[in-house]
């Protein structure tokens, strides 16, 4: 089993990119689970999945990598036995750490065969992030496997590579791809990166 945990800041379009992600893993004949953690008493996201036919489950109210560890891990070993997928997507709430969730995962799921990490980036809000939330931003983003620059369809070329130079001058190793879950750019590699674990 593989888990993939997308990361990033909150309204950079995670939960899009989720559906879009695991339609095409399907597509594929891949079994994906989502686990959808949201803050709040209602569980949005994890609402919208379930109604795109998707098997999500919901940890509402709390972060996983902090006040719900226990309740991630518990939800991980019954997303196990009930559904048996080859692939879990998580989606964690945008205040979350995504390497403190792949390492809760890691103590959870002893048969998982690899964690990969995907880190989101608001093309559209790259400049006020920075600004606002710099420290906590490259946290987020520091331990993905690789980058993608989302809303690609909404900014302008030349925007976009002046992002993309910027997060390899932060992440020298990491690859930015450009996406929008509008147009489809980006997302057939993303998921071949996925399947490809």
């Amino acid at each position: 089993m593989f888990t993939c945990v997308i990361g990033g800041f909150l309204g950079t379009g995670k939960t899009t990119l989720v559906m879009k992600i695991a339609g095409r893993c399907r597509a594929s004949g891949i079994r994906v689970a989502i686990l959808v953690n949201e803050m709040g008493e209602i569980c949005v996201d994890a609402t919208t999945i379930k109604a795109e036919g998707y098997d999500a489950v919901e940890l509402p109210d709390g972060c996983i990598c902090c006040s719900l560890s226990g309740t991630l891990q518990n939800a991980l070993k019954n997303i196990k036995r009930d559904i048996d997928p080859d692939i879990i997507i998580i989606e964690p709430t945008g205040l979350a750490l995504p390497h403190k969730v792949a390492e809760l995962v890691h103590t959870s799921l002893i048969d998982s065969d690899h964690t990969m990490i995907i880190g989101l980036v608001d093309s559209a809000r790259y400049d006020q992030l920075m600004e606002k939330k710099e420290e906590f931003f490259k946290r987020q983003l520091h331990a993905s496997n690789f980058l993608l620059l989302t809303k690609s369809d909404i900014s302008a070329e030349e925007e976009k590579a002046r992002i993309s130079k910027a997060l390899k001058m932060l992440y020298p190793e990491k690859d930015v791809i450009y996406t929008s879950s509008v147009t489809g750019e980006g997302l057939d590699e993303v998921a071949e990166r996925i399947l490809n674990g």
